[in-house]
């Protein structure tokens, strides 16, 4: 959509999306579908993925079910203005392991007429929110949070539970070290460890 400004110049309007949620929950699965539809458009789209996250591959964003999309991968937030210039759509994975510049970059996309499309996890293994995602979900212009199926009783996931024992708060992995697990069931994992 392309509206007229106060000068008559033709402007597209910049917004932010934010797709959250645990690990299994389709997050980049979403991603990739909204990179898709816009590029199928013929926007301009570029996508980046922090540097860190190889477990699939290096230079895409993959899915858990292996869909892929050609990425950047990077290092800090602010090379993503540097790459953007000229682009309609940006889609940023895995945003929990950026630095919180990535809030003022993905701000200064928008109000510059970008349309940012944000996938990553909302909170860290043990429940805290995790990362620049807590702030880029309050500035953005639609959240949307996605849910796993608890492994345990097949309610709604809460969160990636950890099934190895590593109190780093970054740590890759996948079904070997993660599970989604709702509300009750991560409650009483965690009682069990402690107990």
């Amino acid at each position: 959509m392309i509206t007229d400004n106060h000068t008559g110049e033709a402007r597209r309007p910049g917004r932010i999306e934010v797709v959250c949620g645990s690990m299994f929950s389709g997050k980049t699965e979403e991603l990739i579908r909204r990179l898709r539809r816009a590029k199928f458009a013929r926007q301009r789209v570029e996508i980046f993925k922090p540097a860190i996250d190889t477990r699939y591959s290096d230079e895409e964003v993959v899915s858990h079910d292996h869909n892929a999309i050609p990425s950047t991968p990077l290092d800090s937030s602010a090379s993503i203005l540097l790459l953007s210039a000229d682009i309609d759509v940006v889609g940023i994975d895995e945003a929990q392991f950026f630095d919180m510049g990535l809030v003022d970059v993905c701000n200064q996309l928008a109000n510059r007429g970008v349309r940012v499309i944000i996938a990553g996890l909302d909170m860290d293994y043990k429940g805290i929110p995790f990362g620049p995602m807590p702030a880029l979900c309050a500035i953005a212009d639609d959240v949307t949070k996605v849910h796993a199926i608890c492994v345990r009783c097949g309610n709604l996931a809460y969160l990636s539970h950890r099934t190895v024992q590593n109190d780093r708060r970054v740590l890759l992995g996948e079904t070997q070290q993660y599970e989604p697990l709702c509300r009750d069931c991560y409650q009483q994992a965690v009682g069990k460890a402690k107990g």
